[in-house]
This record gives C-alpha cells, sequence and structure tokens, in this order.
C-alpha cells in the first residue's frame, strides 16, 4: 500500500498567511526525502482553510524542490478553472517533473458557496463543467487542430504546447465523494478518491466498486489495476504513546473542524444561502471514523485494516487546523521510521 501526504494547511489569520506556505514546502521536502509516494494538494478559496490556495501554482513550486516523490491534486476543482489553461499547466508541471504529476479533478467544493461566488459561478454547473473540461483536456494533450463546441466553451486551437511528457498524457484520477459518483466511474472502468468514511462505509464501497466493474464486463487484471490506484483519505497522528497523540491530535482536530465551517456559516447568516449538499459526511467529522491518533503501533493496526480491504493507497492529513509545524514534524517522522515499515513488512508476509 501506497503511503502519502495531504497538504491541507490552515491559516486562520491573513497573518500566518506567509509561514504556513514556507511550513507547507518544507512538509513536502521532507516528504520526499522520507521516501512518501505522492504529496496532494488541495484547492480551497478565501477561507484560509488551505493556505496556498491555488495547487497548480504550488505543484510548479513543488516541482522544483522535490526530486522523487510525485505531485498531485486532490483536488482541483475544475469549475473553476479554463481546461485549455489547466491542460497548458499540467503539460508544463508534466514535463517539469518527468511525469511525477496526477492530474487529480473534481467538480467543485460541495460546502463553500463562496468559492462559486467569488468566481461568478452557479455551483449548479459545476459537475457539468468536470465533465466537459476533462474531455476538452484529454482532447487538447491527443489531438492537433482541436475544434469545440459545447456547453461552457467554443474553443479551436493547432496545438497545445508545450506537449505532454507523459504519454498520451499525464494520469487522470477523480474523486467521488458520494457512492453514485463511485459506481459511475466503475463502469467507465476508472480509480478514484474517496474522501474520509467509516472503515464499514469504505469496505461496502469498495466491494460494490469492483462488483460493479465486472458487471460492467472489466477483467480481474483491470479491476487489480484499478484498485492500485484507488486512494482513501485519513487524517494521522503519530506520538510515542496514545495518550500523547489523542492529547495533540483531537483538540487541533476538533479545531480543524470548527474553523472549516465558521465562513460557510457566516455567510449563511449574512446571505441566507447554503449549499445543497453542504452537509459533511458524518465520518468526516468523527474522531473515531476520521482521525488515526496514537502510537506507531495503534496507527500501524488502523491502517493495517485498510490495508486488508485492497486499497492502493491511504491519502494521509499529518497537519490538523492550528496543530504547530514542530508536532506535525515529529509526526512525519514516526510515521516513516515505525508506521509505514510496519504495515509494508506485514503485506509482503
Amino acid at each position: 500500500m501506497k503511503f502519502s501526504s495531504f497538504l491541507f494547511p490552515e491559516a486562520a489569520s491573513p497573518d500566518r498567511d506567509h509561514a504556513v506556505i514556507q511550513e507547507s514546502l518544507a512538509e513536502a521536502k521532507l516528504c520526499d526525502e522520507l521516501g512518501f509516494d505522492v504529496v496532494w494538494l488541495a484547492e480551497h478559496h478565501f477561507d484560509g482553510n488551505c493556505a496556498y490556495v491555488d495547487p497548480v501554482s504550488f505543484a510548479a513550486a513543488l516541482a522544483t524542490c522535490t526530486s522523487r516523490i510525485q505531485i498531485g491534486f486532490a483536488v482541483a476543482q475544475m469549475s473553476l478553472h479554463h481546461p485549455i489553461r489547466m491542460a497548458e499547466q499540467m503539460s508544463l508541471i508534466d514535463n517539469m517533473t518527468n511525469g511525477r504529476l496526477i492530474v487529480g479533478l473534481g467538480r467543485g467544493t460541495a460546502y463553500n458557496i463562496y468559492d462559486y461566488q467569488g468566481y461568478g459561478l452557479d455551483p449548479a454547473e459545476a459537475q457539468d463543467r468536470l465533465i466537459e473540461a476533462e474531455e476538452i483536456m484529454i482532447r487538447s494533450w491527443t489531438e492537433e487542430n482541436l475544434e469545440y463546441r459545447g456547453r461552457f466553451w467554443d474553443l479551436k486551437l493547432p496545438r497545445l504546447r508545450p506537449t505532454p511528457f507523459t504519454k498520451p498524457h499525464p494520469f487522470i484520477l477523480r474523486a467521488a465523494s458520494g457512492e453514485e459518483s463511485m459506481v459511475e466511474l466503475a463502469r467507465q472502468g476508472r480509480p478514484f478518491m474517496m474522501n474520509v468514511q467509516s472503515l464499514d462505509v469504505t469496505r461496502a464501497r469498495l466491494d460494490l466498486y469492483r462488483r460493479t466493474m465486472q458487471e460492467a464486463g472489466f477483467d480481474a487484471a483491470h479491476i487489480a489495476r484499478c484498485m492500485e490506484d484507488v486512494w482513501v483519505w485519513r487524517n494521522v497522528y503519530v506520538a510515542r504513546t496514545d495518550a500523547e497523540a489523542e492529547q495533540i491530535a483531537v483538540p487541533a482536530f476538533q479545531a480543524q473542524q470548527e474553523q472549516r465551517a465558521r465562513m460557510r456559516n457566516r455567510f449563511a447568516e449574512e446571505q441566507g444561502v447554503r449549499m445543497k449538499h453542504e452537509a459533511a459526511p458524518a465520518a468526516r467529522t468523527k474522531t473515531e471514523h476520521a482521525l488515526f491518533a496514537g502510537s506507531p503501533e495503534t496507527v500501524a493496526a488502523r491502517l493495517q485494516q485498510i490495508a486488508d480491504l485492497g486499497v492502493g493507497g491511504v491519502i494521509l492529513q499529518f497537519r490538523l487546523g492550528p496543530m504547530s509545524w514542530a508536532d506535525t514534524e515529529r509526526s512525519i517522522r514516526l510515521f516513516a521510521e515505525k508506521v509505514a515499515p510496519a504495515v509494508r513488512k506485514r503485506s509482503t508476509t
């Protein structure tokens, strides 16, 4: 099973922006040095819940200060991006990293209406924009003299440059926050990223995912390849003891949930508007499901339960809310030194 770091750093006030951005660069470099497989980048706007805001710009920065780790998006909010501009940027970063890019795409936030308001977009269009944008990006990477007429974009271009380093194009991975979108990806024979869910829900969805692909006619080899590229998200904190980990991580996790809701609640009070699907999955806000906090042995045991489900990798958010960089760094080092080797050893025996 692959292990990765999810850079989703909070800067609760503007005067923290610079420090947290610099610390996020340090986290990515540390994970590169320690042998993590991927560093994932988020995209959220206007509220400080993701300090660097723009994953494309930040990915380009990481391309120059890392050498081995893959750089992925979890996810780029495609309703906010022009597909040709995005395709150019992805192709450039793919060249800069010699193919270390994972283009993780999603429709856009299901929680924060101000992300759409700030860009002057209707959130009801987000899913359709994602589907159209993905098609345009793939065609622009693989076709010359592209002409496209769609609902949102009418385009004509001779050839996209630079051409991708990865042939025929960078690897694309979709997020599936709900069961319905996961089933649709299974019917297409595509891997996916799953958000935080309970172990039981994760197991049930993966069983449904495999079964749907089988019913759609995909053979065992294809299903196995897809499972290698399925990722699930969990928050994690490793300390010397369970008590120490819980003392640091639980208050930080709870503060993180409060911060992430603060701006949307303020907008709801001021404007009287909320997103249709604003409520986060219950598991995402509950420590018993979302947070693996404990000693190396405890965290390894929790992760082994995920490994036993057959997923390809875990997206691990180490820095939780107002947690300090010093605490985060200690957790990451303990994970790399104690937890990852234990899980990998058991998985190969």
